[in-house]
Order: structure tokens, then sequence, then C-alpha cells
């Protein structure tokens, strides 16, 4: 058993050289020493060395709990650059025809021609479909011009046929008119009407006793003045129906907003994005119906 941390090596003889001393080399040999074994140290050292070790661990352990993104694995990045090398999705190809004024459409490979755009827009406002017929695409215009023209008819009727009408006179500025003639020509009496009245109206803003409207006053503006807090005409409207006249009212504006996107879909066509995927699945059984022609001799030749 070695005493203390360090032990002696005994090495063989070596020669003397003329001078009467050993070699360096010969000496170092000599003089080497090595750490003694674990067995030699006490007790209370290896405790120590047991514990720090262990703290480390537990350290490291700790440390990866808390942040594990950043011990990512050789797994991990695998799988990230199989994720990015996944082929992309193929961007939706917009037809160039939408742009350069043709009115050529083609969509799912149905062919669509818009003919005059501009006559086709007016012929929408005018009347809600007809520029869609005008097209020859009169299923859309048939939609449009029975549920744009039944919203506005009964907004007309919920308001007692009197929440149309064109006025920009002090107290009574009806900006809605600008939303209701949307729907065209079944708002224009409006017009017609709002006119007459001016022509009809003094200089002190009073309505002169020799004025009648058109057509039983339909679409008529109602008599001025108008002030809200005495009574008039408009009060009596609003009497009569109630809550009726506010609903017509705005049943009226939503049919001329609605008439809006139809006069914008006459000009602009329909969608010119394929969003069936008709077109490209006929494009990818034509590709195997060539590659399957193509095989076929092959075969045969091979046979």
């Amino acid at each position: 058993m070695t005493i203390g941390l360090h032990q002696r090596i005994s090495v063989p003889p070596a020669r003397i050289d003329a001078t009467g001393y050993r070699r360096r080399t010969e000496f170092r040999k000599m003089t080497r020493s090595t750490i003694a074994p674990p067995s030699g140290h006490p007790p209370a050292f290896r405790i120590f060395v047991c514990s720090t070790l262990m703290a480390q661990r537990s350290r490291k352990t700790r440390d990866a709990e808390t942040n594990p993104g950043e011990n990512s694995t050789d797994s991990d990045s695998k799988q990230d650059s199989a994720k990015d090398s996944k082929p992309k999705p193929e961007s939706i190809k917009i037809n160039p025809k939408v742009f350069n004024g043709d009115s050529q459409i083609e969509v799912d490979g149905i062919h669509v021609d818009l003919r005059n755009r501009y006559l086709a827009a007016f012929l929408a406002w005018l009347v809600p479909g007809a520029g869609h017929f005008y097209q020859g695409r009169h299923t859309k215009g048939t939609l449009f011009v029975i549920s744009i023209l039944s919203i506005w008819m009964l907004g007309f009727a919920l308001g007692g046929f009197h929440v149309v009408y064109a006025s920009w006179y002090p107290g009574d500025k009806r900006w809605h008119y600008v939303l209701q003639a949307g729907v065209g020509s079944a708002a224009l009496p409006a017009l017609v009407q709002g006119n007459r009245m001016r022509l009809a109206t003094d200089s002190r803003g009073r309505t002169r006793s020799d004025y009648e409207p058109l057509w039983n006053g339909f679409m008529a503006p109602p008599h001025r003045p108008v002030v809200e807090s005495e009574a008039d005409e408009v009060a009596a409207w609003y009497a009569r129906r109630g809550s009726g006249y506010e609903m017509g009212t705005w049943y009226t504006m939503i049919a001329g907003l609605l008439n809006f996107l139809v006069v914008y879909d006459a000009f602009g066509g329909p969608l010119a994005v394929p969003i069936s995927g008709r077109k490209k699945r006929e494009s990818d059984s034509s590709e195997t119906a060539t590659n399957e022609g193509d095989a076929s001799p092959e075969f045969a030749n091979g046979v």
C-alpha cells in the first residue's frame, strides 16, 4: 500500500557520460511520479467529488427544461429541412386578358363575351340585370332583376310609397336618394318631381299654393318648409307608417347598393381565376392520356 499522494518509480540503471553525471533524460525518468489511485484518497474527498458531479448534472437538466429550443437535435434539423423541401403549391395565374381591355374572358374553360363593357354597365344600372342579358348571361340577369327589384319594391311599399324622393333643400336634405338611385330607372321619377318642386318654391322657402305634383304625388318631395319642431308633411308620413317608414328607407337603400355590385360585375365580367379546379383536372387527364398513348407502342414493340 502506498503512503502519501506520490510514489517513485524505479528505472533501470543508465550509463554515465564522460563528465561523471547521468544524462538529463535519465534523471527525469528517475524522478517522474504518478498520481495515486482513488482508493488512496480519504472518504471526505470522494464525497465532495460525487456531490459536485451531481450538482452539475442537475444544473444541465434544469437548463434543458427551461430552454428546450436551444438544445435542438439533428433529427429536428432534418425534419425542418424536409418541410422546407416540400413542393410549394402552384400560384394562381390571372388571365392577362382582364387587364388589356379585351372583352373575351375564359373561366374554367367557359368563354364569356362581355361585348361593350361600358354599354353593359349602363344597362345594368338602368335596369338591374339588363347588362347581363345584353352579354348573354341570362341566369345571372334573371337572378338580379328579380332579387333587387323585389327588395326595392318591398321597401317602397313599407314606407307608404313616400320614402324615395329627391330633395336637397335646407331642413330636408334627402341624402338617402344617392343610394336609392342605384336601381336606375325605378328611381328616376323622383328627379322629375324634385325639379318640379324646386320651381314651385318661393323665395321664402315655401311651396306655392298652385303647386300640383305629377302622377298623384308619386315620388314627390314633401311640401315646404320642412321643420323638425313643427308639424309638416314628413311628420304625417311618419305618423301613418311608424317604423315602416324607416324600414322602407333602408330597404330601398340596400337595393341600390346591391345594384352597384351588379354594375361592376357587368363591366368586369366573372372572376377570371379558376376556382373549381376543373381546368387543372382536364389538363391532368389529357397528360395522362398522352402518356398512355406514347407508352402503348413501346409496349407492343417490346412484346
